[in-house]
């Protein structure tokens, strides 16, 4: 492993850890920068064992719009829960639906299911053994098959692009 891939194995991780760090205290002061960026440099570092395999971006501009497509839907998400809770419990139609799986990457697979958790309505349950499905839970679901399409055209697709093809 040469110098630069000693010190920043992963590259895309630093600032990440970084900025979420900024992010959680709501801060841009000078202590804080510091101390993001030690976080963003030493975490990596002292996880490096727990990473079999470097992480392979195919396609960035995919993962930009995923995480517009993402933000758009928990904005909108967070508008139709709110909707569900004032209606009351009678409004609720809830389902668990399994999810066929196209993607076979482990960190797709656990983005897609991150995805899926972070989405105000709906919740990874579980994940077949063989990784082939993947069990939701949906606060409010009138037609199940809708719901998949939407979850494997929306998130799916755009993270076998990022991670697969």
């Amino acid at each position: 492993m040469n110098g630069f891939a000693r010190w920043l194995p992963h590259p895309l991780l630093t600032p990440v850890l970084t900025a979420t760090w900024l992010l959680l205290n709501n801060s841009l002061a000078p202590g804080h920068l510091v101390l993001g960026l030690l976080l963003g440099l030493v975490i990596p570092r002292f996880t490096l064992a727990f990473w079999p395999e470097r992480v392979r971006i195919r396609r960035p501009r995919a993962l930009l719009g995923l995480a517009g497509v993402f933000l758009q839907d928990v904005l909108l998400a967070n508008f139709a829960v709110a909707r569900l809770v004032l209606a009351g419990p009678r409004a609720l139609r809830p389902a668990f639906v399994v999810v066929p799986l196209a993607l076979r990457d482990e960190l797709a697979i656990s983005l897609l299911a991150n995805i899926i958790c972070l989405t105000p309505g709906t919740v990874s349950a579980r994940l077949s053994a063989d990784r082939r499905e993947l069990l939701v839970h949906a606060l409010d679901c009138a037609d199940t098959e809708a719901l998949v399409a939407t979850i494997k055209s929306r998130f799916e697709a755009p993270l076998r692009e990022i991670f697969e093809c």
